[in-house]
């Protein structure tokens, strides 16, 4: 697809043209990651639908855990997620997926984590020829406190399977100096550091959250949108911020598609992705992602090409 066609494809809301242009989905959990759509066919039966606001991360767990968890939160269920999750990627046009493994899954698994990076090697090799994979590992500011998950998640930087790592949950959880010690290891390993801060608000924090862990990127991060100074610095320091639209609307970080800090934050400089973040719950792909923010007259279409062409160049 030439540069221009996906402007084409934006402007006639050509959604298949749309998903046929190259993107990457960086802020993707592999727990959650497939349609819901996906998942019913394979149970064989339906699934009570998200409400179209929720709480918060809270809001949103309730849900995944009352009507989700039952059915995938064991090994058979989340390897089909995970499979179905690379196929809907494929699908819309996703070159690259960094997608992140809660190092609890390794719970799932009978030879714990030695089960976990087994079938994650499996599904990078299985679809290599067609989309990078790139394996993140994934670690909830609610296990700082465990000593085994942490031990485990220092055992899985040192196997070399995970190219990322991301910290989540609500940043008032655990202040980010608790993971020092463990984002200091990945980082020696070479791995790429995320982390989950100013999603529902907190500019301060997601400087002082990027400077005490040595952030390369911060998911979401669309708290900076309040401070010119902040914005500024990641501007200048090149923090680019992993931004899921839908997900904030849904979680009530921001009122609507409409009015979202991307366009802020893209104004004021600071590089931006657009992201999946949990399809199963929000039922957005990158695609629609970019088509919602079109449609909403946040972006113009050539800025979204733009937007999607940094992107490809930045990463892969």
């Amino acid at each position: 697809m030439r540069h221009t066609d996906f402007v084409e494809a934006l402007s006639t809301d050509d959604l298949g043209a749309i998903r046929a242009a190259p993107k990457t989905d960086v802020h993707c959990h592999a727990f959650l990651s497939t349609r819901r759509e996906n998942v019913e066919r394979w149970l064989g039966h339906t699934l009570s639908e998200p409400p179209p606001k929720m709480e918060g991360v809270e809001g949103m767990m309730e849900y995944a855990d009352a009507v989700l968890a039952p059915h995938i939160k064991h090994c058979e269920g989340f390897e089909f997620v995970g499979m179905s999750a690379v196929n809907d990627a494929l699908h819309d046009g996703v070159v690259l997926l960094e997608m992140s493994f809660d190092i609890r899954i390794a719970e799932f698994y009978p030879d714990g984590l030695e089960g976990l990076c087994t079938y994650i090697k499996t599904l990078v090799k299985r679809y290599r020829a067609q989309v990078d994979l790139r394996p993140e590992l994934g670690f909830s500011r609610g296990c700082a406190d465990d000593p085994k998950l942490m031990k485990l998640a220092h055992e899985a930087i040192e196997l070399g399977v995970f190219q990322s790592i991301d910290l989540y949950s609500r940043q008032e959880v655990c202040p980010p100096e608790v993971m020092k010690p463990l984002f200091i290891k990945a980082r020696a390993a070479g791995m790429k550091l995320k982390a989950h801060v100013g999603e529902f608000g907190g500019a301060a924090e997601v400087r002082r959250t990027v400077e005490i862990l040595d952030l390369d990127e911060v998911q979401h991060g669309i708290a900076a949108a309040e401070s010119v100074e902040v914005m500024r610095w990641l501007s200048e320091n090149q923090i680019q911020l992993n931004v899921c639209p839908t997900s904030n609307v849904m979680l009530d970080a921001v009122p609507n598609i409409a009015s979202h800090p991307i366009r802020i934050l893209f104004d004021n400089g600071v590089p931006v992705t657009i992201n999946t973040d949990d399809l199963i719950i929000f039922g957005q792909s990158v695609s629609e992602e970019y088509r919602n923010l079109y449609q909403a007259g946040v972006f113009s279409a050539q800025e979204l090409d733009d937007i999607r062409h940094a992107t490809l160049t930045d990463t892969v």
